[in-house]
């Protein structure tokens, strides 16, 4: 087989196999034959393989930008290896479902579509049911609302003996700060099990593309609080928008909670919670609550792709730690949920900082530690992170 048609076919295979970031490998080597044929034989056919073989090479690296920049390889939430990393954000981005890469983030996914409408909604609904005769609750779900109600609520709780490490200015209250009256009072302690009712009833509207891949409900002493992790598949990077509406049993309104997501990623899970002041709900819970989610342009610079974000459990508190590998001021949100075993009992908000107005300065790290009120075994951490403007 004569040398020049060996150099093509090698060009082929390598463009074939870049699409999986591997092919950079033989397409190099066929650019260095195709050179060597293009010397001795100067024809369409040379500068074709010639071309091949270099748009296999040019391939992997935009690959890889899109995905790490110019920094080297590193860690990201999913926990993928570089190459399944590189390979998960670009087709991603592209509106691929690539959930199957990560097994944890396709199980358990469970979405339940009730109807779709021209304007680029979708609804979703748990235990509410609508008919002629307007909206009502699920008599199963009552039920068994009242089922976990009877069992008796676990009053509020965090460790009486963490030493919590926040800056005096920090925006976040410790739970150390309460005096020993109010702890005994409110019968604080890392032992208590969560109040949680991740069987709350609920329903809603999404935009086309937004997926629901958790919903939960929990409660404090002081709030309750209904929480979506959702997943960007519009094709592009949104802004979220939610209002979250708390209703009693005959629909009616009792309170609402705005949350807004400055800039999601294309590909990536984020989260939306809502909080519900129990004084405004004279103390009780609602018996349902509805979401109506809304996407539109990021006004901020996304900087998903330049920061990283880790979340580790540290006795009994969760430790964020932020890298900014950028050139620029980040700022980072970040959310903590906390799990015993399978429920939900306690989520925080936690903003990494180490500069002014809690942003983190370009090429350095930050960390923020918090505890949860309730007894915990495991941690998910959701992060969103773009430019600090005006700073």
């Amino acid at each position: 087989m004569h040398i020049t048609t060996i150099a093509l076919i090698i060009s082929i295979l390598g463009l074939i196999s870049s699409f999986f970031v591997v092919g950079i490998i033989p397409s190099i080597m066929a650019f260095i034959l195709n050179i060597l044929c293009i010397r001795e034989e100067k024809s369409i056919r040379t500068v074709r393989a010639l071309a091949i073989s270099f748009a296999g090479i040019l391939l992997p690296i935009v690959m890889y930008l899109n995905s790490f920049g110019l920094s080297f390889p590193y860690e990201k939430l999913k926990g993928l290896n570089a190459i399944s990393q590189i390979m998960y954000d670009n087709y991603g981005r592209l509106g691929l479902d690539v959930s199957f890469m990560v097994p944890n983030e396709a199980a358990g996914e469970n979405t339940e579509l009730v109807s779709e409408n021209p304007d680029g909604m979708y609804y979703v609904s748990d235990g509410v049911v609508v008919d002629d005769d307007g909206m009502h609750l699920d008599e199963k779900a009552l039920n068994n609302n009242a089922k976990e109600n009877s069992d008796g609520a676990a009053s509020t709780s965090t460790a009486d003996d963490i030493a919590l490490e926040i800056d005096p200015n920090s925006i976040f209250e410790s739970i150390d700060s309460l005096d020993e009256s109010a702890k005994a009072e409110n019968d604080y302690g890392s032992d208590k099990k969560g109040a949680s009712d991740d069987d709350m009833p609920s329903y809603g509207g999404l935009p086309l593309g937004v997926r629901i891949l958790g919903q939960y409900f929990r409660e404090d002493y002081h709030n309750c609080n209904p929480i979506l992790v959702l997943k960007n598949e519009t094709g592009n990077d949104c802004r979220f928008e939610c209002l979250f509406t708390a209703r009693d049993g005959d629909g009616n309104e009792l309170a609402t909670s705005n949350k807004t997501v400055e800039v999601v990623s294309q590909g990536e899970a984020f989260v939306l919670e809502g909080r519900f002041d129990k004084r405004l709900l004279n103390g009780t819970l609602p018996s349902m609550y509805e979401f109506l989610v809304t996407k539109r342009d990021p006004y901020e610079g996304n900087l998903y792709d330049g920061v990283s974000v880790f979340g580790e459990i540290v006795e009994n508190s969760a430790v964020v730690t932020a890298q900014n590998t950028t050139k620029k001021r980040a700022k980072v949100d970040a959310y903590v949920l906390f799990f015993d075993g399978e429920e939900l009992v306690d989520c925080i908000w936690m903003i990494p900082k180490n500069g002014g107005e809690v942003t983190i300065d370009p090429g350095s790290s930050a960390y923020i530690r918090g505890d949860a009120y309730y007894k915990f075994d495991r941690i998910e951490t959701y992060y969103t992170a773009y430019e600090a403007v005006g700073e």
